[in-house]
């Protein structure tokens, strides 16, 4: 009977977890939340200049920013470029750009 209730306990507690990931591949309110941003999740006017990055091979687009840049789309009032792997969207759907 403890088997059970540990199986269950464990069962919820990974459940929400398990679908978080998903959530940042849909926009909440017209506002992406994500720190990565594959070609698929832009609007198709911004899916150009779409390359590999070197070091993890996930795809990412430039859309006209340079190399070394990766276009992030946040909301319709926030979006723009910032270098590989230093832009995020914040909770507020602001595009921000780590040092």
């Amino acid at each position: 009977m403890t088997r059970i209730l540990a199986a269950i306990l464990c069962a919820l507690l990974i459940s929400p977890s398990a679908a978080r990931p998903l959530e940042m591949l849909r926009p909440a309110g017209g506002i992406v939340r994500a720190d990565w941003q594959y070609p698929l999740q832009l609007p198709p006017r911004f899916r150009n200049h779409c390359t590999y990055e070197y070091f993890t091979g996930r795809p990412y687009c430039s859309d006209r920013c340079g190399i070394d840049y990766h276009f992030y789309y946040c909301s319709e009032i926030s979006f723009g470029c910032c270098h590989l792997g230093r832009g995020y969207c914040d909770w507020r759907g602001i595009l921000r750009c780590s040092p």
